[in-house]
């Protein structure tokens, strides 16, 4: 387990309650001390006491890696560079490495299991992603929740959802590696307009507008860049977009509710101290769109406001006269 924050700290309480051991590790020795010693994460989900008979804490990311069967990335996108280069190439050679990432590597605008396939010289059918809708808070308190794994090989998917699948979560296999993961990185891009917008005063009956019109946008796009049949209405699409486009646990929309109240984008960063992947999602897929030219009102709305700093009021006032 790679990372050190809330999904990272769900999803080690999941695998070692189910009996896997679990290598985890993370940036900050403080962290790993306090692990250590209290069995807790201190800064994330700290209630959820963890089993250190299966979990063992290092900082040492080759430790970390040696000796494990698969590999779970859950780093912000933005840091999965800069960790996974301290890895030799052949490092992964063989393992299964399995995203828990919504974002995308930034300035190479790629998706992280592309990046990692590239990196590590592996093939897709070794690497999978996992998708919501699934809080990682609500994992903590165990409340029901939903998994999906998408991966081309549907034997990893299914050995992964069975190390997953417990009480009270439920995970299942599907085939659209690569559709599965654009859409949990849009999501987050439609989340935070819906924050920013809320934080201008508009309502249920405009974010609800605005998520159908999300629908709509992922569609144009994920088809045109890999065109196969695909539900978008599937837990893994519509119902990951729900929950963080609606949740109070949101950071992307909390994020985007800060901008819209009139927050720099820095002091918003500054004050959730907490990586919100869908500022840079924002600009990896505005730029992909170049290209593209799909129509991408939502996005190319985000963009403006966060990278051009145009007015929030006066962005989302445009938008609005787009939505039908």
């Amino acid at each position: 387990m790679l990372g050190g924050g809330s999904w990272a700290t769900a999803l080690t309480k999941i695998l070692s309650e189910n009996g896997a051991r679990v290598h985890w590790w993370m940036r900050s020795k403080d962290d790993v001390q306090h692990l250590v010693r209290t069995r807790h994460n201190p800064r994330y989900l700290s209630s959820v006491a963890l089993d250190l008979d299966r979990v063992r804490p290092t900082t040492d990311l080759e430790e970390a890696v040696r000796d494990a069967d698969w590999l779970v990335l859950a780093v912000p996108a933005a840091f999965v560079q800069s960790t996974l280069e301290k890895l030799d190439r052949d490092e992964l050679k063989n393992k299964r490495v399995v995203s828990a990432i919504k974002g995308m590597i930034p300035g190479k605008n790629v998706l992280v299991t592309d990046y990692v396939a590239e990196r590590f010289r592996l093939p897709h059918a070794r690497l999978g992603v996992i998708a919501g809708p699934c809080h990682a808070e609500e994992v903590a308190l165990e409340k029901q929740s939903y998994l999906t794994i998408g991966s081309p090989d549907s034997e990893l998917a299914e050995d992964f959802c069975r190390m997953l699948r417990n009480r009270y979560v439920k995970a299942n296999p599907a085939p659209d590696l690569d559709g599965i993961e654009y859409c949990a990185v849009m999501k987050n891009i439609i989340a935070l307009t819906g924050g920013i917008a809320h934080g201008l005063g508009y309502g249920d009956n405009f974010q609800a507008v605005l998520v159908s019109n999300a629908v709509q946008e992922m569609r144009r796009f994920v088809h045109a860049l890999n065109p196969q049949p695909r539900d978008l209405s599937a837990s893994a699409y519509l119902g990951d977009l729900l929950v963080t486009a609606y949740s109070q646990f949101s950071r992307n929309r909390t994020f985007g509710n800060m901008v819209g109240r009139g927050y720099s984008v820095k002091s918003a960063q500054m004050e959730m101290n907490m990586v919100a992947e869908g500022y840079y999602a924002v600009k990896s897929i505005y730029e992909l769109n170049k290209k593209l030219q799909v129509p991408m009102p939502i996005t190319s709305a985000a963009y403006h406001i966060l990278y051009e700093k145009i007015s929030p009021a006066i962005e989302i006032e445009l938008l609005k006269e787009k939505f039908r």
